[in-house]
């Protein structure tokens, strides 16, 4: 096992009635911007538990965080902060919301040029504290350090991550997922299950907790995703899908082994150039990289086979083989798509997706750094 440190300092409320809780985890001099999105909120009762819960408090709001946060609708609520001598973030929604407040925390205390935190991974040494009312689960920002942030007038989208901005607390209440679209839910069981690969087909470091806290974590996610997309879900279902979310990226699972995330390197460059949800990338590209990585990843790939997805492993290649095909329809099953063609995007996609890694100097992807361009050039092809 990988020598590591693992420290995650977010206070977590989960169960239903919870959102009252923030009274009691805001300090009464702060001064609260609500930071959300499009004003679901607004038509669903969370806004109105907040409200309330905030009865106390001096507190403002700023909408219109986008479903991928742009960094020119980031720096509107910075300038409203310091306008207003904000102090102190509630994020009120799903990932987006959340990484939008991360970077807004940062930028707000930032001196200089706040892309620079973005785009030359210029250190963060201080932030607004961040507080966060969970509505999608799916990310797990609600209880980590990253964030990823794309800017609408360059067509990138990168990533930064600083321990300055983990939120104080969270809320998860499962109900909240009552009103959700389909969408949405897909996106979530998606994004949770490629954010748990992501952490566990590498190689083998013999960490045995890690590794069955991530079989635990992709099972839960096979059996109650499904179910999370028909009619009838009962809260269970909700709990154990939010939960699931949560853990596979607070860091747990990722502590002291090997990760790959080339999957997500991919994925966020057809989110900047085609503007496709964060999970339906996921979902187009996992199947084609554990393809393409098949031989690398064979020990990994067949112990998935096997303690996951219950396969024979006897025949191996048939085994890894039946493995990338029940993980694709594991996707279908939650009613996502895992076509470029899918989404009307043709053949054009190949040397755009291309063009834009070796941009952002994306050349040599994975836990071994052997995606290479040209393998990710193959991938993205055999993704149409």
């Amino acid at each position: 096992m990988l020598n590591f440190n693992f420290y995650n300092p977010t206070e977590i409320f989960f169960g239903e009635n919870q959102i009252a809780e923030i009274t009691k985890a805001i300090p009464k001099e702060a001064k609260v911007l609500v930071v959300y999105g499009g004003g679901s909120i607004k038509k669903n009762g969370i806004y109105e538990q907040v409200s309330e819960a905030l009865s106390e408090f001096s507190w403002g709001e700023f909408a219109g965080i986008e479903p991928n946060p742009t960094y020119q609708t980031c720096m509107q609520a910075v300038s409203t902060i310091k306008q207003e001598d904000y102090n102190y973030i509630l994020a009120v929604g799903g990932g987006s919301v959340i990484d939008g407040s991360k970077f807004i925390a940062a930028a707000a205390n930032f001196v200089g040029e706040p892309w620079d935190i973005l785009s030359a991974d210029t250190e963060v040494t201080s932030a607004l504290p961040i507080g966060v009312v969970l509505t999608l689960p799916a990310t797990g920002s609600e209880s980590n350090s990253f964030s990823v942030v794309s800017n609408s007038e360059t067509q990138d989208k990168l990533p930064f991550a600083s321990i300055h901005v983990q939120p104080k607390f969270a809320v998860l209440d499962p109900q909240v997922m009552k009103t959700l679209p389909q969408r949405q839910l897909t996106n979530g069981v998606v994004d949770a299950f490629v954010h748990t690969m992501e952490q566990y087909l590498t190689y083998s470091v013999d960490a045995k907790v890690q590794d069955r806290f991530a079989e635990g974590l992709l099972i839960t996610l096979m059996e109650e995703g499904p179910k999370l997309v028909s009619e009838e879900v009962d809260y269970k279902v909700r709990a154990n899908v939010m939960w699931s979310a949560t853990m596979a990226l607070n860091g747990l699972i990722g502590a002291g082994v090997p990760q790959d995330w080339a999957t997500h390197m991919i994925g966020h460059e057809i989110t900047a150039v085609y503007g496709l949800d964060h999970a339906q990338t996921l979902a187009i590209i996992l199947p084609r990289m554990m393809a393409e990585q098949k031989e690398a990843k064979r020990d990994k790939l067949l112990q998935y086979a096997e303690r996951v997805l219950g396969l024979d492993i006897t025949d191996e290649d048939s085994a890894m083989t039946s493995a990338i095909e029940l993980t694709e329809q594991f996707f279908h099953s939650v009613q996502m798509k895992t076509r470029l063609s899918d989404y009307g995007i043709g053949e054009e996609a190949v040397d755009k997706i291309t063009e834009q890694l070796e941009r952002h100097d994306m050349t040599a992807l994975g836990e071994q750094q052997a995606v290479t361009l040209d393998k990710s050039r193959e991938i993205i092809r055999a993704s149409l």
